[in-house]
């Protein structure tokens, strides 16, 4: 018997004895050991490899947010992952694919710094038997062997972004300026898509856009400064200009102000990022046509997997853009 239960009385109502039962159970579960709570762990990923990453630039957030995603999104089905930046440099890229080859990574995702110079050591990679993803840029080239490309629909983005500046800039129409980065495949199809467009409004009649110069912005800040500095210089009666990336319409954007132009000549970019995000609500730039890095860098792992387990896979799987403007910016809980 319990010590406790024997100081009670010996005779005790129905009720008494009732309780004293209930006590007994309680005090006697209360002295029972307690089964520890299962601390196994999770069972583990199983290790699938390794995939190297190569990509334009890493100082571009854009392609940042795409490493970033491969990386979380690789190491949720058992990849790891090394992110290397290009810095826009073939020959620096060519040495890193060579590095990926030496390592035997499960498969390679570049965006190359340049479709037909990168050639010779995507075919190294073919022969080696290494499975090859493009992210964001293409090599449409023959001779090489790419298992599908993961982009944003760049064709598609640059009509949007015609579009854009047809409304910019109204019934008064006038001369515009295309800040380029042709060195990227990607580059090369807004513009042809923004080209197609513009084309077709001026051919319907409409208030004439003219596009009276194509400087190169490197896709930069910087670059795309001394872009814009050129066009004001040769054209000061310049209305508009299209950038095919943020940091080229940013760069563009400070080139205006200094020059006193910021209300004359209207902007259109392209990506999305914060900065540019941010420059749409402040009035600094009209509109982009906004890309998604967050869902190619998920989408370039799940091809990788599925590829893995013996399907085939399209040439190409693209991620459409989204018109972004003053309107969407001010209902944008991420800005300030």
């Amino acid at each position: 018997m319990h010590p406790f239960l024997s100081l009670l009385p010996s005779r005790l109502s129905t009720s008494g004895r009732w309780f004293c039962s209930v006590l007994t159970l309680a005090l006697v579960a209360g002295c029972s050991p307690s089964k520890p709570e299962s601390t196994a762990p999770a069972p583990a990923v199983k290790s699938q490899g390794l995939i190297g990453v190569s990509l334009l630039t890493l100082d571009n957030p854009f392609f940042k947010v795409i490493g970033d995603h491969i990386t979380s999104e690789g190491l949720k089905h058992g990849y790891s992952t090394l992110v290397v930046s290009g810095d826009k440099d073939v020959a620096k890229q060519s040495n890193q694919i060579k590095d990926f080859i030496v390592k035997k990574v499960s498969a390679i995702v570049l965006s190359p710094c340049d479709s037909k110079s990168i050639i010779p050591v995507i075919q190294e990679a073919n022969r080696a038997g290494i499975p090859v993803f493009t992210v964001d840029i293409p090599c449409n080239e023959p001779g090489v062997k790419i298992v599908t490309q993961v982009a944003t629909d760049n064709f598609g983005g640059g009509k949007e972004g015609a579009l854009a500046m047809i409304e910019a800039l109204g019934e008064a129409g006038g001369k515009i300026a295309i800040l380029h980065f042709k060195q990227a495949e990607s580059c090369q199809l807004r513009v042809k898509g923004f080209r197609e467009v513009i084309d077709a409004h001026n051919k319907a009649g409409k208030a004439r856009i003219e596009m009276v110069t194509e400087l190169e912005s490197g896709g930069a800040k910087d670059q795309g400064y001394r872009a814009a500095e050129d066009a004001l210089q040769a054209y000061p009666d310049l209305r508009g200009i299209f950038a095919i990336n943020d940091p080229a319409a940013l760069g563009a954007r400070a080139a205006l102000e200094k020059a006193g132009k910021a209300e004359q000549v209207l902007l259109v970019g392209f990506d999305g990022q914060p900065e540019g995000k941010q420059a749409i609500k402040d009035g600094k730039i009209y509109a982009d046509p906004i890309q998604f890095p967050d869902k190619m860098g998920v989408q370039i792992v799940e091809a990788i997997l599925r590829h893995s387990k013996g399907e085939t896979l399209p040439a190409q799987m693209l991620i459409p853009t989204r018109l972004y403007k003053k309107a969407d910016a001010l209902k944008d809980p991420e800005l300030k």
